[in-house]
């Protein structure tokens, strides 16, 4: 991410980035919902203009796509090691059409989307690893650019609110982590996720939940609606208003 100057998922965390599915087994649900959200979502017949922050290797994308036969979606991630397996993995969804992976700073492609062109945008475990600021301007990004009534969707980690109860869960998901990559014997993994763990739990980064719900109505979304929650995972819809 060239605004965020470095990026951890363009080394060994982006080439095996499937082990997620083992250190956060709601990644997957998650991915899941993102899709049911926006067919749940469809206002009418006819095609869905999508944009997907962050698709990494296309778990969210898949999901989608899945969810909805007529969704095309601009998919972009700044790490190419994520965005070639994703290419690999939906390399059908793309022959037909249905997706577009791009190479790109989030916040740069979103800035170079027309005003009102997008009807959703969707996004899963991405946004909580931008620093503040940088979070701040995506998300006023993200309601420019979406069609009067169109919807964000966002799987994501939220931290808890309360310092304590945030970490006992980080402290419990690290002892986690540890006997997972032990059974891998792959401590050389386990360093880099924890590594990146410790960037996202920074003051600059940490993404607090009520916080960040409020950001988007500062934004102007309304309403803000919380789908799922499950200790740190948890699933928010956005709507800008019609006109």
């Amino acid at each position: 991410m060239s605004a965020l100057q470095d990026n951890p998922f363009a080394g060994p965390i982006g080439a095996e980035y499937d082990v997620l599915r083992l250190l956060c087994p709601n990644a997957p649900v998650l991915a899941r919902m993102v899709g049911e959200q926006v067919a749940k979502w469809r206002r009418s017949a006819g095609p869905i203009e999508g944009f997907e922050i962050g698709c990494g290797t296309g778990i969210s994308t898949l999901a989608a796509l899945s969810a909805c036969d007529d969704l095309k979606l601009t998919a972009v991630d700044s790490a190419g090691e994520m965005l070639a397996q994703a290419r690999v993995n939906l390399a059908e969804s793309a022959s037909a059409g249905r997706v577009t992976f791009i190479e790109a700073d989030a916040l740069a492609a979103l800035r170079a989307l027309p005003d009102g062109s997008k009807d959703v945008v969707i996004s899963n475990y991405a946004i909580h690893n931008f620093p503040d600021d940088y979070r701040k301007d995506a998300i006023a990004e993200i309601f420019r650019a979406l069609k009067p009534g169109g919807l964000f969707v966002n799987g994501d980690r939220y931290a808890m609110d309360d310092p304590a109860a945030h970490l006992a869960d980080t402290q419990a998901v690290v002892r986690g982590w540890f006997k997972i990559f032990i059974d891998m014997n792959r401590l050389d993994l386990l360093e880099d996720w924890v590594v990146h763990l410790l960037s996202d739990e920074s003051p600059r980064r940490i993404m607090y939940f009520e916080p960040a719900l409020q950001q988007l109505r500062d934004v102007g979304f309304a309403p803000v609606r919380v789908e799922f929650r499950d200790g740190v995972d948890t699933l928010v819809t956005a709507a800008k208003p019609a006109a």
